[in-house]
This record gives structure tokens, C-alpha cells and sequence, in this order.
């Protein structure tokens, strides 16, 4: 059966207009602009029905460019943005102009390249995000290691109604071939309250040294599935990070291809859309891409 796919995490960056420090000194094919008539021809052959596009920097510009972007493209049907989380005043005023335009669906920050692995807990950022979930608006955490998936459970406590995802899974030990360890532990702890889900992304760049393959992500997919459920998961393709390891078209043919080998067709349908419409309040009227 032909599947509706959600592509629940796509970037995009114009080096001269918007500032992206970590892109400074990055010695990789993504140090250059990538926008997104770069991206849409490939959607077909990759089999892509729709995307959001999700914040790569700290600062309201990049908001703005892929707000103006959603306008243009008709398979971009959400945007995860970035609002001054430290700064609640200014969050709240700036997220009331955001919730004007109809493709605003949450929010992220880089807490990756912050120092403190507890970021999210200062007050003035748990009063932010407080503000995002009396709004009905998501989270997007992108964690490098247990650290954060601790300072997740811990945001969680404080906004019980606060919906969060674990973008790229917060980097399971794929290439240290641990099955599962801490990360397994912590994300299963996660699983237990019904607000966390869980997004297969960036499984490329995670693998390392190890090949991207079907089979090196299945048994964390399969892991993740057992954990969170068929209903709280969904996928996003990392373009264009995820060209460090494999093609648009190829990223997704593994996605697929493992999913398919975990769960029967009606299942992998939620994985590949249903769930995304659900967590980020998509449309499912909206215009598709052919």
C-alpha cells in the first residue's frame, strides 16, 4: 500500500542572512548554504508526502526564514522554531506573533552546544516552556547523552503538560554496539509518561563508523517501538546533516525498510504519519506534494 511519510525534521540555512555558529570553521559538505528547491526534487524518488522544518540556531532569524519558507512550499506543513527560552518575557510576546501564523507547531533550542547538560532547568526557562505548553505547543529535545535525557525527565516534573520529543533518540550507542545500557534505562524511564515521544532521526550521523544499514538501526527502532509504543513514535530524515552518511532517498529507504520488518502496514502508517499529525497538530487536509 502506498504510505503517507511525514518528514518531521528538515533544515535549511542561508549563510548570508542567518548567523549558525556551530557551522563556523566546519570543515563538512554542510558548511554552504542549503535551501529548500535544493530539497523538494528529491521528495518523490524518497517517497516524502510533507515536512516541517525544525530550528539549526539559537536566534529569531532562522525562525523567521523557514516561517517564510513554509508559505512558499506546499509540502512544508509545520515549523519546530526557536524562542529566547531564558528570557520569558520576550518568549511570550514572541511566541504570541508566532501563533499568528497558522505553520508555528513548537519549539527547540541547541541544548547540545550548551555547556550545562541542565540547561532546561533554570527557571526562567522552565517558566518559558510552561508558557509553550499552556499553549498546546511542543518541544522539540535534541540530547547528546543521558545527561539530558535525565534533565528531560526532570522538565517533565516541573510541566507535566508539556509534550517533548526525543529528536535523533537522543543518540542511542549504535556505534559502541551497547544494547542498551544507560541510554536504553533512561529512555525507558521516559516511555512511562505518555507526554514523551520519540523521533527515528539522525540515525545516519549516529552510526559513525558503523554503516548505515537497516539492520545497524533495527534493534533500537525495535527497542524504542517496545518502549514508547506504535503510537507515539515518528520519523525524520535530518536533511541536510543527514548527507554526512547517506542520500535524502537512501536515509529514507532504511527508515522504511526497518520499520516495515518491525510492524504490519497499518502500524507502520503511524510511524510514518499519523503520529507526526497528532504531536505537532499538523493538518491532514492540507495540500500534498505529488
Amino acid at each position: 500500500m502506498p504510505f503517507e511519510l511525514i518528514d518531521t525534521h528538515v533544515h535549511i540555512w542561508d549563510l548570508e542572512k542567518v548567523d549558525y555558529p556551530w557551522l563556523k570553521g566546519n570543515q563538512s559538505i554542510l558548511n554552504r548554504t542549503y535551501q529548500i528547491n535544493e530539497l523538494s526534487p528529491q521528495l518523490t524518488m524518497a517517497g516524502v508526502t510533507k515536512g516541517i522544518l525544525v530550528q539549526a540556531s539559537n536566534n529569531a532569524e532562522d525562525t523567521v526564514a523557514m516561517l517564510q519558507v513554509s508559505q512558499q512550499e506546499d509540502w512544508i506543513e509545520g515549523v519546530v522554531g526557536w524562542l529566547p527560552l531564558m528570557d520569558p518575557i520576550t518568549s511570550g510576546k514572541t511566541l504570541t506573533q508566532y501563533q499568528q501564523h497558522p505553520y508555528f507547531k513548537g519549539v527547540r533550542h541547541l541544548i547540545h552546544d550548551e555547556p550545562d547538560t541542565a540547561w532546561l532547568l533554570q527557571p526562567t526557562v522552565i517558566e518559558s516552556l510552561t508558557q509553550l505548553a499552556n499553549q498546546g505547543l511542543t518541544y522539540d529535545l535534541v540530547g547528546i547523552n543521558n545527561a539530558h535525557i535525565e534533565t528531560a525527565l526532570a522538565v517533565a516534573e516541573k510541566i507535566p503538560h508539556l509534550k517533548m520529543v526525543f529528536d535523533h533518540l537522543n543518540q542511542p550507542p549504535i556505534q559502541q554496539g551497547e544494547k542498551f545500557g544507560a541510554w536504553g534505562a533512561f529512555m525507558s524511564t521516559a516511555a512511562s509518561n505518555p507526554h514523551f515521544y520519540a523521533k527515528f532521526s539522525g540515525l545516519g550521523t549516529t552510526c559513525g563508523t558503523i554503516d548505515f544499514t537497516k539492520d545497524s538501526i533495527k534493534p533500537y527502532l525495535e527497542f524504542i517501538i517496545q518502549q514508547f509504543g506504535v503510537d507515539r513514535c515518528f520519523c525524520g530524515g535530518d536533511w541536510p546533516v543527514s548527507l554526512l552518511a547517506k542520500d535524502y532517498t537512501s536515509t529514507w529507504q532504511i527508515y522504511q525498510a526497518a520499520i516495515l520488518d518491525l510492524v504490519g502496514e497499518h502500524d507502520a502508517q503511524k510511524i510514518f504519519a499519523t503520529n507526526a499529525i497528532a504531536f505537532y497538530h499538523l493538518n491532514p487536509t492540507q495540500p500534498t506534494c505529488n
